[in-house]
This record gives C-alpha cells, sequence and structure tokens, in this order.
C-alpha cells in the first residue's frame, strides 16, 4: 500500500484534504494530514519528521505564500527535504493563501453556505486569478459574513470540483498528488 504524508501550515488545511484527497487518490493510497501551528512551526518540523519517519511514504508539503517570494520558499522547503535525505517529497504554495483556493471556486462556496448568485461573480477580474490576491480570507470574510477557517473549509471542500478551479496553485496542488499518487 502506498502512503503519502502531507506536512501542513495549518488545520485549515487539514480540514480540506481529508474531504478532497479521497476523491484524487487510488483507493490502494494511505494519506495521513499532520498540520502545523504556522509556517515556522512546519518548516522547524520537517527535517525532524522526514528523517524520524519509519515507514515507507513520500511527503508532500504545502505551506501559503503569505506575500513572500514563491520561488525562494519553494526552494527553502525543497533544501530541507533534500538535506533530510526525502528529496523525492512535494512541496506545493497556496497563492497567497488557502482562501484564494476557495475563491477559485465560487460555486462550491455558493453550495457550501447555502447563497445565491455568488457563483455569477466568478467571472470578475479578482475571482477569475484568486491567486494574485493577496487579502483572499478577507475577500472571503466579505462574501460569508461569519467565516472561520476550519468549519469554513470542512463545508466547501464538500462541494468543490477538482477539475475546474479559477486558483492556478490550486490546480498545480491538485496536478502534483495525482502525479505523485501514480509514480509513488
Amino acid at each position: 500500500m502506498k502512503q503519502l504524508v502531507f506536512l501542513l501550515e495549518e488545520e485549515s488545511m487539514k480540514a480540506l484534504l481529508d474531504v478532497l484527497l479521497p476523491q484524487i487518490l487510488p483507493t490502494d493510497t494511505r494519506f495521513f494530514c499532520i498540520p502545523h501551528e504556522g509556517k515556522q512551526d512546519l518548516e522547524k518540523s520537517i527535517p525532524r519528521k522526514l528523517k524520524a519517519w519509519q515507514t515507507p511514504a513520500t511527503f508532500v508539503i504545502v505551506r501559503d505564500k503569505d506575500g513572500a517570494d514563491c520561488m525562494e520558499i519553494k526552494k527553502r522547503l525543497v533544501d530541507l527535504c533534500v538535506q533530510a535525505g526525502r528529496g523525492n517529497s512535494l512541496v506545493r504554495i497556496a497563492c497567497h493563501e488557502l482562501e484564494a483556493w476557495f475563491l477559485g471556486d465560487l460555486a462550491a462556496v455558493e453550495k457550501a453556505f447555502g447563497m445565491k448568485k455568488l457563483s455569477a461573480q466568478q467571472q470578475k477580474s479578482k475571482f477569475k486569478d484568486p491567486d494574485k490576491l493577496s487579502n483572499a480570507s478577507e475577500e472571503l470574510e466579505k462574501l460569508v459574513k461569519g467565516y472561520r477557517k476550519v468549519s469554513g473549509a470542512k463545508k466547501i471542500a464538500a462541494h468543490m470540483n477538482i477539475n475546474q478551479n479559477y486558483s492556478h496553485s490550486f490546480n498545480c496542488f491538485i496536478n502534483g498528488v495525482k502525479k505523485l499518487a501514480k509514480n509513488d
């Protein structure tokens, strides 16, 4: 049985992946999602967890871009994986933050919160390329009053279309995981 271990920046990413991954991974692939208390906690734990993991596994590291340079973040995370002896790890960056992935699928947000006509806004310039939004969480909170990260992620994930999302970083993540699962 294949095993993928996802090291995540935060609990809301786990809430999303717990729903999405069963849709895209083959049935012979087991996965574990390990959330952290932010990006610093994640980065400190990468070398330790990758070296200590005893059973055969491939790691997937997922972190928000948050306004930093995407290529620098990815290079630093890849270097941590290589130094820990796990150069085959997949590193993916959510640009700028997880909520951009939700804004890339306004139909899912609409269904999750019983809203009307929200998906019609997908063609507005800011929602056509949500990865460009540096304030995606604020935008989502404007659309969904009282939005909460973890419970909101669970609700939205249940309705997301993994084959149609306007977030480029979401699509890169999905495609990377699918490819990794096939080759693992």
